[in-house]
């Protein structure tokens, strides 16, 4: 069965970037049988190099590398292309997380992992990459969870809750539509709280946490079933916010 998402009109490469062999290994097992194709590097200039020449689809990389941290091959990365990166690491502070975010990542995932995790946040980087290639600014949002859908158009400033058969709409302040509108185009990925301060805020709120706690309870008070279990909001606990992915 094949696991790789078919939008890219071939089998998604991946670019793993670990020192640990057994990892890199066990890697490559397991997604070249979900169909993707595999290239390897085990030190942070190999694997910047292989970014540069092979054009991976996605890279998955590990932070604790022999010749330099995972962070520089994220920022050195992200000066050239636009590539998901989805972190792999031991490391499960908080900081290191949130360092890897701003750095340019747009997933964390900690060692060990589940193999069925992995490939859904593969799924999720990945359509989230297609979907800015192909992206028409006409085109909503829509997510459903548990008998429940969200329709988010930006283009006409429009929020819809559908419950079954009963939709509705939403009416949202002038800094909730721009929160909401910021996580909409970046659906699926872990955004920092300092990304969203700085967004909605400014640059100068990027430390007001309780300014962002607010709100996003304000937003899940009218998106939501029920506030206090999001399926749509989702909290990455010390880090930031999900905005549920279109096809979860």
């Amino acid at each position: 069965m094949t696991d790789a998402p078919t939008a890219f009109g071939h089998s998604p490469l991946v670019l793993v970037i670990d020192d640990e062999a057994a990892i890199r290994r066990f890697l490559r097992a397991t997604l070249e049988a979900n169909g993707y194709r595999v290239k390897d590097a085990e030190t942070a200039r190999d694997g910047l190099i292989q970014a540069v020449t092979q054009r991976p689809d996605l890279i998955l990389l590990d932070l604790g590398l022999p010749d330099g941290d995972g962070l520089h091959v994220t920022r050195d990365v992200r000066k050239e292309m636009t590539v998901p990166i989805v972190v792999l690491s031991a490391r499960d502070q908080e900081t290191d997380k949130i360092a890897a975010l701003d750095a340019g990542a747009d997933d964390y995932l900690t060692k060990p992992f589940g193999v069925g995790e992995l490939l859904a946040r593969l799924r999720v980087a990945l359509r989230h990459a297609s979907g800015n290639a192909e992206m028409r600014p006409e085109r909503p949002y829509v997510a459903h969870a548990e008998g429940r859908t969200l329709r988010v158009d930006l283009v006409r400033r429009l929020v819809e809750v559908a419950d079954g058969g009963d939709s509705r709409a939403v009416r949202l302040t002038p800094t909730e539509f721009k929160l909401l509108a910021y996580l909409v185009r970046h659906a699926g990925k872990v955004v920092t709280h300092r990304a969203l301060l700085a967004e909605v805020w400014g640059p100068q709120h990027v430390d007001d946490l309780p300014y962002l706690r607010v709100y996003a309870g304000e937003l899940r008070k009218k998106l939501e079933r029920d506030a206090a279990q999001p399926q749509f909001l989702v909290t990455e606990s010390g880090v930031g916010y999900r905005l549920r992915a279109e096809d979860d």
